[in-house]
């Protein structure tokens, strides 16, 4: 495989830093039944307060918790490839954001937020797997949620050769300032911007704002085929691909069983899907697939070779339950090229 060399500046120490929510994944099983019960649709990602979250908790029981959150599974990934990483996101001194932090430095990335002082509690996200291995999840941002300027390491990003950005923060308006700040900052710094749009719903909920965003500020986005859907309001995904390739240099859509899509303006590349063995969680699946993705990037690799990576990256994740990569992913990646 040959390596593009890279034109971002060699100045730059830090490979990707990551901002969003600070939230801690607590995985359990469940039956169908049990999102009906509770007004759930599944594939959903639900906001709730507190009081619901411990009610869904007190029924169920917790296989795994992780540090989590969708750009923290990305940088985790991609520290667990070997690249210098760095995640933001802002947490309590309570429990939950004690094991957030504990468990993010485990596993290689650079975390340097101090606890904040807030009446809410540390993020987390009960993530519902029902037997068909699709996950619904109920977030409690909590303190997350409070995200601000002063929270962001400016010089971090001014250093860094990509910073990647989670549409999930854009849901309150403090952090969609401290978003733009730290897009502009990027831009300014020749940092390369990412965003992943996280969320259909949470597309509809933004959708003027994100296309903004994008077209001022996005050099890669990453989707699913839903999300780009919604973004442009279409049933047609090949409009959507002529819509998204007018505003953005280079587009990522994952398409499920499908396989994936790389956009750009002179070609599209198809990538298939790795199959590992059966399906049993694809909690993250997207989070991971950009970590390969961007490795690959970081790395000087042709478009379709980051493809591949991406792909063999969620292939694995959606074997295991969670978030987290159960192997070497690079060991992992040279074994199925």
């Amino acid at each position: 495989m040959k390596k593009n060399p890279s034109k971002l500046n060699d100045e730059k120490v830090i490979d990707l830093v990551g901002i969003g929510n600070a939230i801690v994944d607590i995985v359990v099983n469940v039956e169908d039944d049990f999102l009906e019960i509770n007004n759930l649709q599944k594939g959903s990602m639900n906001l709730i307060d507190i009081n619901r979250s411990k009610n869904i908790l007190d029924r169920c029981n917790i296989l795994k918790k992780v540090s989590g959150g969708s750009a923290a599974n990305t940088v985790v990934a991609l520290a667990n490839l070997g690249n210098k990483v760095e995640f933001i996101g802002r947490v309590k001194d309570d429990n939950f954001g004690k094991f957030f932090a504990s468990d993010i430095k485990a596993s290689g990335t650079i975390f340097q937020m101090k606890p904040v002082i807030s009446i809410e509690e540390s993020a987390h996200s009960i993530i519902l797997i029902t037997p068909d291995a699709q996950r619904t999840m109920c977030t409690y941002l909590g303190a997350s949620v409070e995200f601000e300027q002063q929270n962001i390491n400016f010089k971090s990003i001014q250093i860094s050769k990509y910073l990647y950005l989670e549409g999930y923060l854009w849901d309150a308006e403090k952090a969609k300032l401290a978003f733009l700040e730290a897009a502009k900052i990027a831009k300014e710094s020749n940092t390369q911007i990412i965003l992943s749009l996280s969320d259909s719903f949470c597309v509809e909920r933004h959708r003027d704002s994100f296309l903004e965003l994008i077209k001022n500020f996005v050099d890669i986005l990453f989707c699913n085929e839903s999300e780009l859907k919604s973004l442009f309001e279409k049933d047609d995904l090949k409009n959507c691909i002529e819509d998204i390739k007018s505003i953005c240099k280079l587009s990522v859509v994952t398409l499920g069983e499908k396989g994936s899509l790389v956009i750009n303006n002179q070609s599209i590349e198809e990538i298939k899907p790795h199959i590992f063995g059966e399906i049993i969680d694809t909690t993250g699946a997207g989070d991971i697939y950009a970590g390969g993705f961007i490795n690959g990037l970081i790395n000087g690799f042709s478009l379709k070779n980051c493809g591949i990576f991406g792909s063999i990256c969620a292939g694995h994740i959606i074997t295991k339950i969670g978030s987290r990569p159960q192997v070497n992913l690079k060991k992992l990646i040279k074994e199925n090229i």
